[in-house]
């Protein structure tokens, strides 16, 4: 483990510099079943940074989406953390990444887009865990931190492996066994300022910085874009542009695009040799189903389900579509498909993800 940026943060909140502290995550980053936001594990964090440089100034950015992977993390680093500035970063997607059958390369692109940001922010990664199965990605995201020689927090390792001894029961720390209640947040942000007290008792001692590694994965996500309303005009034929101004990256139903009716569609021309597409999945059923079209292959579409058969919120869907395919210009159209609903809910694209 190579200490050196986040020491290098520490001795300057020590010498009263004006600081960024950012995080970027999924649900349990964002906060999700806590009871006020200053319960998060990330505003404790940043409360620790507080209370132990009163003589500095700290901004805080909490980049936190529920429901998203590393994926949609490393498209929006930039709009949601890095744009600010950041000196201190934690990172945390090893529970959402369980669905992402190339998590270690997206993961390590944004790790990658993170330490090569002009800010240098000093890089933390979180490891949660689903406290009711054990299922976590930090095997494969902790593969990418060793190489990295970065610091790590293992849940697994500490509150998992604690209440697994029977130190905690799990409906002390999670009311759904994923997301920690107040008392599981604190428990994570204990092990977080744990690691930075034990950095800061060091932060005097010198230490070489280690050089930006070869990448460990074939890393083709490191500079991956997202495509929204601001980023691209694609031909419309009955969708409609979202012109609302969204407000916040938690207002996440706007600049988009929307078809109401079958037969409603839209054409991309991208060049890429990684895509994946995003859209709603809503609660309010039944809803427009749609299908992507590929370079005109019409005998291989590819179905956007709009319906979320949850019942806790609109989903942010993401559906990779392309993966290391050769680099070239592709053509990309997404049709509402006809519904047996007569009022259905209309079909929400809200990006195109390339790389």
């Amino acid at each position: 483990m190579n200490t050196t940026k986040l020491k290098s943060v520490l001795c300057r909140a020590a010498a009263g510099e004006e600081l960024t502290i950012g995080f970027l995550g999924g649900s349990i980053t964002q906060g999700s079943l806590t009871t006020q936001p200053e319960n998060t594990y990330a505003y404790r964090v940043y409360r620790w940074w507080c209370e132990t440089f009163p003589q500095a100034k700290f901004h805080y950015v909490n980049g936190g989406i529920g429901g998203t992977d590393s994926l949609y993390g490393v498209s929006r680093a930039v709009t949601d953390l890095l744009m600010y500035q950041p000196d201190f970063v934690v990172l945390d997607f090893s529970v959402n990444d369980t669905r992402n059958t190339f998590c270690q390369e997206t993961y390590e692109g944004a790790v990658r887009r993170i330490l090569s940001w002009p800010s240098r922010p000093a890089l933390v990664l979180l490891h949660n865990i689903y406290y009711d199965s054990g299922l976590t990605t930090e095997a494969q995201h902790g593969a990418v931190g060793d190489w990295y020689a970065l610091p790590r927090v293992s849940v697994q390792n500490t509150i998992y492996r604690q209440m697994k001894d029977g130190q905690y029961t799990m409906q002390q720390l999670t009311p759904d066994g994923l997301h920690p209640n107040d008392f599981g947040h604190g428990l994570v942000a204990e092990e977080i300022t744990k690691l930075l007290a034990d950095v800061n008792a060091q932060r005097d001692e010198p230490e070489a910085e280690s050089p930006l590694p070869a990448p460990l994965t074939a890393n083709a996500y490191e500079n991956a874009q997202r495509l929204t309303l601001r980023e691209a005009c694609p031909a419309l034929h009955g969708f409609r542009a979202d012109t609302r101004e969204k407000l916040g990256h938690l207002d996440h139903w706007k600049n988009g695009w929307f078809a109401q009716k079958a037969g409603d569609s839209l054409t991309f021309t991208v060049d890429c040799s990684c895509l994946a597409v995003q859209f709603r999945r809503t609660i309010q059923r039944p809803a427009l189903q749609a299908q992507l079209v590929m370079d005109g292959d019409t005998a291989h579409p590819i179905l956007l389900d709009g319906n979320f058969d949850e019942d806790w919120s609109d989903s942010l869907a993401l559906t990779p579509v392309l993966h290391h395919a050769p680099r070239a210009r592709h053509t990309v159209t997404i049709t509402a498909l006809p519904s047996a609903a007569p009022d259905p809910t209309p079909f929400y694209l809200l990006s195109l993800i390339l790389a």
